[in-house]
């Protein structure tokens, strides 16, 4: 098989694991969470696909589609964000909006998404989760506590510790969450901006 051919192959693995999807819109929103692990994405996720319909582009939990035994290299993540990146560019085409809850961040990585959506004369919403360290580290200890959710982040504080020193800087206009808070002033702004069109 081609690299082609299995790019496109698990392109629709993962399309057809997303379940149905939301209705087209006009002018569809790519809204991307950024944030290192344990700020709180899934959950915001989650609480934002409750108040509007978006294909959920989950990284963690596609990873496991396409990996179920992930070893969390370099090709391998390559190749995940490949597959994501082409799947979201599809959705989009076809005015499907969408929501990837993934870490995201350096800007190298954010700059492929921008220049899809950008090509596709899509709209942008960024928001960057943060939450005090402390916070993290007690919510990563709940998390290994109870291991339920199949398609939760396996990233621990050691992860969380290496990850903080790629953080860049987001040079687009973006939302600025904190988790630790109440979100629902947030959330509810968010969805303003999503059904402003």
């Amino acid at each position: 098989m081609t690299r082609r051919s299995l790019l496109a192959e698990d392109v629709q693995k993962l399309r057809f694991s997303l379940g149905q999807l939301p209705e087209p819109r006009v002018s569809p929103p790519l809204v991307i969470l950024s944030g290192l692990p344990g700020t709180g994405k899934s959950y915001f996720c989650s609480r934002l696909v409750e108040m509007v319909p978006l294909a959920v582009v989950a990284s963690d939990v596609l990873r496991k589609r396409l990996f179920p035994s992930p070893c969390y290299s370099r090709d391998e993540s390559h190749h995940l964000f490949k597959v994501c990146h082409h799947l979201i560019e599809s959705l989009l085409e076809e005015n499907i909006p969408v929501v990837l809850d993934a870490t995201n961040l350096e800007e190298r990585h954010r700059e492929k998404l921008y220049h899809i959506v950008d090509k596709i004369d899509a709209r942008l919403i960024i928001v960057r989760l943060e939450v005090p360290p402390d916070v993290v580290q007690e919510r990563m200890e709940k998390r290994f506590a109870t291991r339920n959710d199949e398609g939760a982040s396996e990233a621990g504080w050691n992860v969380y510790q290496r990850m903080r020193h790629t953080v860049q800087k987001i040079r687009r206009n973006h939302f600025v969450v904190d988790t630790s808070q109440d979100i629902s002033p947030a959330l509810n702004h968010i969805v303003r901006e999503i059904n402003r069109f």
